[in-house]
């Protein structure tokens, strides 16, 4: 980055964009990639090209994400239909999700949560004979698998996050994937006001010139859009932070599997699905909702200046937040008692890569004691 910046570059939007978006894509195993300026706003432009492409309706979302999903779900008009998780993966559980499509469905946007995989064949097979599109967030999931394959290789537009406390970092920042190349297209205009100009494909371009020769070519909007673009400097910080993003994979996998072989599987689960899972935090999950303990444990935890947050992803149910006050019915969280669970019984404390089996040897030996 020092010797980034001693060359008095240009800063915007540059060559080092292009270039992060090209190893990413290589990276992941899709075509296109869209270096934007955080997952929120990947969310927000993909569930725009939803809109654009398949007009109103419903998407399938989970309770437990973050606020950004069904917020830009509402932000373009779509109702939110939620399904409950599935506790070994903490992601939407197939069954569920199956159980909520209609004719109205016009996608299911999966939430691979903190490292573990979502998907399944049957949520595969039958999405592809209902010709339902697959969203991903692969925010909290860099580097997760399924059948091989990385998360956010499946769906239709997968979105990332590169906020700092996820698995790689550009401080700020957010990547829209994609193996459609027309949906690469808008997701560029998208990116930039709309502009026909932000556009790759010079047959786009030259048929909104001919079909507005009232406007300077320079200046044509497609869309009512955003301005979410990053930077070189976001760039630069992506393209080196991306070549150690594999081995820090390995490392915080090892880091959860010994944190789970070695916590007490009386008092806490222990039995996710780490399958393909690339998990960089330790989910603390209380195996019975017992407040008196969970309570016990908050408190010992604070005390001993142990960081953590309850409720795991984005504070726990989403359907109990204020945002979706008149939106969803009034005490609807009771019929998702899965997520209900995560809210007041689950936990997520840091996994980082200089971890060492010392101090997650230690971190179980406290919980373990806590009574």
């Amino acid at each position: 980055m020092i010797n980034f910046l001693k060359k008095m570059p240009r800063l915007t939007q540059s060559e080092n964009v292009k270039l992060f978006e090209q190893e990413w894509s290589q990276w992941l195993g899709v075509r296109h990639s869209v270096f934007i300026n955080s997952g929120a706003s990947a969310n927000l432009i993909t569930m725009a090209a939803i809109k654009e492409l398949f007009g109103g309706g419903e998407i399938i979302v989970p309770p437990l994400t973050w606020v950004s999903d069904i917020a830009s779900v509402i932000q373009n008009g779509f109702s939110p239909v939620f399904a409950d998780i599935n506790p070994k993966t903490l992601s939407m559980d197939t069954d569920e999700i199956l159980s909520k499509i209609t004719e109205n469905t016009r996608a299911v946007f999966m939430t691979h949560v903190q490292g573990f995989n979502g998907l399944s064949d049957k949520l595969l097979q039958v999405l592809k004979e209902k010709n339902i599109p697959l969203i991903e967030d692969v925010c909290e999931s860099h580097g997760a698998t399924f059948r091989g394959n990385k998360l956010g290789s499946y769906g239709l537009v997968s979105n990332f996050s590169f906020y700092f406390a996820h698995h790689m970092s550009t401080i700020e920042g957010g990547m829209v994937c994609t193996n459609d190349s027309d949906l690469y297209e808008m997701f560029r205009m998208l990116r930039s006001h709309g502009m026909v100009r932000e556009s790759e494909n010079n047959e786009i371009r030259e048929t909104y010139v001919r079909k507005h020769p009232d406007l300077s070519p320079d200046f044509i909007f497609a869309f009512p859009a955003y301005n979410v673009r990053n930077t070189e400097i976001g760039a630069v910080l992506g393209r080196n932070q991306l070549k150690r993003l594999d081995e820090n994979n390995r490392k915080r996998s090892r880091n959860f599997e010994l944190f789970l072989e070695n916590l007490d599987s009386t008092k806490y689960r222990t039995d996710f699905d780490l399958e393909g899972s690339c998990n960089y935090a330790f989910n603390l999950v209380l195996k019975k909702p017992d407040t008196e303990f969970r309570d016990l444990l908050e408190a010992a935890m604070r005390d001993a200046r142990i960081e953590f947050r309850r409720g795991s992803s984005g504070g726990g149910n989403q359907i109990r937040q204020p945002y979706l006050k008149g939106i969803v019915p009034d005490k609807a969280w009771e019929q998702y008692p899965r997520t209900e669970h995560i809210h007041f019984f689950g936990y997520y404390i840091g996994n980082y890569p200089t971890l060492t089996p010392e101090r997650i040897l230690a971190l179980c030996g406290f919980l373990n004691a806590i009574e």
